[in-house]
Formats: C-alpha cells, structure tokens, sequence
C-alpha cells in the first residue's frame, strides 16, 4: 500500500498456517489490511460508518481474540501527530486518534 497512515506488526500464531509470525497491519482512509509475514494470508478491511447510537448495529467480534495495540502515526483527518489506539479483531480493524474515529469492516462471509 502506498503510504499507510498506521503500519506496525504483531506477532502472534497465524489463524491460517497456525505459526508464530509478523502480522503485519497497514491502514489508510480507504482501506486495511493484515497480512502473515509466514504464509501471505491477508484480510483486507474497507471503511465502514456505524451509528453508535443504533442497538445491534455491530457485527460479532469473532472466535479469536482481539488485538489491542498502539501505533505512533500522523491522523490523516485532523494531522495531529501522536498515538493512536488500533483494535483488530477477526473482522473489524478500528484506529483511534483522540480526536476521530476510522473503523474498518471485513466483509461477513458467514451471513449468520
């Protein structure tokens, strides 16, 4: 991707080849993605705008757990330097800066 807003790693085991590995996360306004730096598994994530407000409005989180990290980057929305929590879950990436909120979605397979 050209110039992610976030990029870091998490090593963990692979979902698909079950190894300890880099996971590695890039993330730009349009689109996010994490990829296995052992077997080149990727999720890819899109942009997703969800009324917080509306009960059962969020999608599941998953039969793994979430990744709680923190990235220094540069917020593409109001340019301000500095940390900036990222939640990464089986399908849902969220970057928060302390001033905006991006969360980005993968799309549901399973239709539940």
């Amino acid at each position: 991707m050209d110039n992610p807003f976030i990029g870091t790693k998490y090593r963990t085991d692979c979902y698909k080849c079950k190894r300890s590995a880099d996971q590695i996360i890039e993330a730009l306004p349009y689109q996010a993605r994490v990829r296995c730096s052992n077997c080149g598994v990727t999720r890819v994530f899109v942009p997703r705008i969800e009324d917080v407000a509306k009960p059962g409005s969020f999608t599941r989180i998953g039969p793994y757990p979430v990744w709680s990290l923190v990235d220094e980057a540069k917020c593409w929305n109001c340019h301000t330097t500095g940390p900036h929590d990222l939640s990464v879950g089986t399908r849902h990436l969220t970057v928060q800066c302390y001033r905006f909120d991006l969360e980005f979605m993968a799309t549901d397979e399973t239709k539940d």
